[in-house]
């Protein structure tokens, strides 16, 4: 049992430590202009986001950059997706609101919708974000400030993620964890390997050559977790990978209350974790050193287990600091690992009764499905 909780200690350890060292590392957006100003097509794929594309469209025709275009892409929406947008730009003429093309076989909605807006953009730097992502004026000119400091080739950032609700408490902020705790950002930033990738396609960032030279979304046109298949591509491809932290200067709510929580990660996790199998010893692996330390503090109460609760407590608060979550929701960790599990089921479930996840009115039918949407 000792060899157990010594590997337990271990991995804490690391998470810890890396953590800690994100936090020092991680480029963050700041407030600053470039010297170039590179056209830029901001690019939004929206299926039925009326309830949001207003303010999204309104937000980013207000940034304070020289050169750019807006282009929205109606992705066959069942709502005024298309009608809204085009209230909120107020006849602004840097918006295109473009009719999405039946999904094709083979590709899955948001890849395709991506590709369909790359085809028709103007501009030398590709950005593509998503409906429900707020920016702040000044948040495009700190984009490209950063791009150009570093001469990246593709940068991805991490809104500052907006929870209000205890299910987004206890589960969205595990992203930044997961990412801050488990990678290396300075690998990510100058490793050449391709195991050292990620990305958000939250915002999603290429110099236009960067992305016809991977393929674009047509090369990954059939991966759900398409942002760190391109993130890999570029790397393989020898292009320099950025990622940065938001900084409040670009945000979002990724979802309102439990049942969109619980759906929105099971849609992605079976592949992010790269199958049911690894999934299951993933959550295995967060049962051990985020819940039996705390079994083990209740059962003998002694400073070891309360070590590695302090470890795992600790990591998340780093991780909560740096990018702008409760510090003291850090303390629910348990809570946050035991929901985690039952979205995990919940994918499980969905892979094992359908085929696959359930998201805007398209579904997965198998497990190498193509027909798959955000």
């Amino acid at each position: 049992m000792q060899i157990l909780w010594w590997a337990v200690t271990a991995a804490l350890g690391v998470i810890a430590a890396t953590a800690m060292l994100n936090a020092v590392t991680f480029p963050r957006l700041r407030r600053a202009q470039p010297r170039h100003t590179p056209r830029v097509s901001l690019l939004v794929p929206a299926r039925n986001e009326a309830a949001v594309i207003g303010t999204t469209v309104w937000g980013l025709l207000a940034q304070l950059y020289p050169d750019f275009e807006v282009l929205v892409l109606d992705d066959q929406s069942g709502d005024n997706t298309a009608e809204v947008a085009r209230s909120a730009a107020a006849a602004d003429e840097r918006l295109r609101v473009l009719p999405g093309e039946p999904l094709p076989e083979g590709w899955l909605g948001k890849n395709w919708a991506c590709h369909q807006l790359a085809a028709q953009a103007s501009g030398d730097v590709l950005v593509f974000t998503d409906a429900d992502v707020r920016w702040q004026p000044e948040a495009l000119a700190a984009l490209m400030a950063l791009l150009e400091r570093h001469h990246s080739d593709m940068l991805t950032v991490w809104p500052t993620q907006e929870t209000h609700s205890w299910a987004e408490r206890l589960t969205v902020p595990l992203m930044a964890l997961a990412v801050l705790g488990y990678l290396p950002e300075v690998l990510v930033r100058y490793a050449p390997w391709a195991a050292f990738a990620a990305a958000n396609g939250q915002c999603l960032v290429f110099r236009r050559e960067t992305y016809h030279a991977i393929g674009g979304h047509a090369a990954v046109r059939d991966r759900i977790v398409e942002d760190v298949a391109l993130a890999r591509l570029t790397k393989r491809h020898r292009r320099r990978l950025l990622m940065a932290d938001g900084n409040g200067l670009i945000a979002c709510r990724m979802y309102t209350g439990w049942s969109a929580v619980r759906d929105g990660f099971a849609k992605n996790i079976i592949a992010g974790y790269g199958g049911i199998i690894p999934l299951m010893l993933a959550t295995v692996f967060h049962w051990l050193i985020f819940l039996a330390p705390w079994g083990w503090l209740i059962a003998q109460p002694a400073l070891w287990p309360l070590t590695l609760v302090m470890l795992g407590v600790g990591a998340r608060l780093i991780t909560a600091g740096a990018t702008r979550q409760r510090l003291g929701d850090a303390l629910l960790m348990p809570l946050s690992a035991l929901l985690m599990t039952v979205i995990a089921a919940q994918a499980v479930w969905w892979r094992l009764r359908y085929g696959g996840p359930r998201w805007k009115g398209r579904t997965i039918m198998s497990a190498r499905s193509v027909k798959r949407v955000r």
